[in-house]
């Protein structure tokens, strides 16, 4: 099964004419995870054609304006559309006291139901998937990286299952050989390594405003996409160190060094508005399958 992730917003802290604060869609099954929500991050919904009712859990990187400035009109819009869900909002160490403090200002009260947690480890999982969360160095913010894990699935091999020729009727016990189980199909017994494969469940990370630091590594490595901030060039390399952001080399030496399969570029300085390829060129000498991400791009893992 494919994985879109939706790029929502791809600027930094200061929007541009074409890129909306930073923000994200992974979509799986019936999950919708949102990614951080900067400011007007509902109206991008609308502009791609996501219905914000549709959104299942709200993962938040850390409480800098510019990440989550959209919630409470979010809120708001969920709230008069009749959300009947349960929301699931997690973020880094303060969260529950940040979020109380947001809706006591701005709604003042959370029309729908919501479980909110600080988290950090593995701290989401469903049969199909779990979601690991890494402490970062973004300054004195408490600050959390992302990696969403799907699991390894068993498959059935169907040149193999041309050759048993079995039947329609039969074919309803497979499912069971998916699930570790043997079955008896015409008396004869047929184990799941017979009949399946293992397929490698995909991983796609997501790193935003941090330093370098060891825990960029643990969520870059093995992933299928890696999706890094790089906030400056090299020539304002200090300034990164300074504020807690990565440049695009960084990124992709990051990247490199977790033996990521894709590299994708964001939370993008305005100050790069009219030479952004300086950033990808720079990625792309130390990584090759770089990509800089535009507003509205949807990337299938």
């Amino acid at each position: 099964m494919k994985i879109p992730v939706t790029f929502l917003g791809t600027a930094q802290a200061i929007p541009t004419k074409k890129r909306n604060h930073v923000s994200m869609l992974l979509s799986y099954g019936s999950e919708n995870i949102l990614i951080d929500c900067g400011e007007g991050t509902q109206k991008q919904l609308r502009i791609a054609k996501i219905n914000p009712c549709k959104i299942t859990t709200i993962l938040i990187t850390h409480w800098h304006g510019d990440h989550v400035l959209g919630l409470p009109g979010l809120f708001q819009t969920l709230a008069l559309n009749g959300y009947n869900k349960k929301m699931k909002i997690y973020g880094p160490k303060g969260t529950k006291r940040f979020l109380k403090n947001f809706i006591h200002i701005f709604i003042p009260v959370l029309k729908f139901r919501a479980e909110v947690r600080e988290v950090s480890g593995k701290f989401f999982e469903t049969k199909d998937f779990e979601i690991h969360a890494q402490k970062l160095k973004h300054g004195k913010a408490p600050c959390n990286g992302y990696a969403f894990k799907e699991r390894d699935k068993l498959r059935i091999n169907k040149n193999k299952l041309k050759k048993l020729k079995i039947s329609h009727e039969d074919k309803k016990k497979l499912i069971q050989l998916t699930q570790g189980k043997s079955i008896k199909i015409k008396g004869k017994t047929i184990k799941p390594k017979q009949l399946t494969y293992l397929q490698k469940g995909k991983k796609i990370s997501f790193i935003l405003d941090t330093k370098v630091c060891p825990n960029v590594k643990k969520l870059a490595k093995d992933s299928d996409l890696a999706i890094i901030e790089a906030t400056y060039a090299n020539t304002e390399k200090s300034l990164g160190s300074k504020y807690g952001h990565l440049t695009a080399e960084q990124a992709a030496k990051i990247a490199k060094q977790g033996k990521a399969k894709q590299l994708i570029l964001t939370h993008i300085s305005q100050r790069y508005e009219k030479n952004e390829s300086i950033l990808l060129k720079q990625a792309k000498k130390i990584f090759k399958n770089t990509k800089l991400a535009n507003d509205f791009d949807k990337v299938e893992v």
